[in-house]
């Protein structure tokens, strides 16, 4: 009896540490979800799957029942387990939310970024351009390594600007280029 209360206790102590660990695995697993999310929305890329609904730290699920082996068969017999049928998703259709509706309405990062960079007549770092944009937006959660992400998509795309400064970097908006008449000489010829 005390040897079973022993190996008892030893196992509530592992099976402890193992969820303190999967929990914190959890938490981080979905911190790096909403910061993805976050430069998904930052480039504009449209989200293909629905974000998972979020479990509450604080709660543990239900331990598992034992299985039990089936006979003389040495494999672990399944539980009776009453399966739902899945909904198929139809093609072309999203999930209806809120989310769709509010993010709609409101302007992208990319654009919100690209706007105060051409407002500004001096360089900014990513930590300036999210302090202000925080500012000026504080409805939204502006994290600077989004906004680092999107300032180089902009570069990338010759929308902005990249100057090093030391261990610094500093971005501006791109010079909009001056539209040029078309000159003759730039025609092509077509054959006819």
């Amino acid at each position: 009896m005390a040897g079973d209360l022993e190996r008892n206790l030893k196992e509530q102590e592992r099976i402890t540490a193992e969820l303190t660990a999967l929990q914190q695995q959890l938490a981080a697993l979905q911190h790096d979800h909403t910061v993805l999310v976050s430069i998904q929305q930052a480039i504009g890329v449209p989200a293909t799957a629905p974000e998972p609904a979020v479990a509450d730290s604080t709660s543990v699920p239900a331990p598992r029942k034992k299985t039990t082996k089936a006979s003389g068969t040495g494999q672990p017999a399944k539980a009776a387990t009453a399966q739902r049928p899945r909904a198929k998703k139809q093609p072309g259709t999203k999930p209806a939310g809120k989310k769709t509706a509010v993010n709609s309405t409101r302007p992208t990062l990319v654009n919100l970024i690209h706007s105060h960079l051409t407002e500004q007549s001096e360089p900014r770092s990513a930590a300036e351009v999210a302090e202000a944009l925080g500012h000026a937006h504080p409805d939204r959660t502006i994290a600077t390594t989004v906004v680092r992400t999107t300032l180089e998509n902009l570069v990338a795309k010759s929308l902005a600007q990249r100057a090093k400064q030391g261990s610094s970097v500093f971005y501006t908006a791109a010079p909009v280029p001056e539209p040029t008449a078309p000159t003759g000489e730039a025609e092509p010829v077509t054959a006819g």
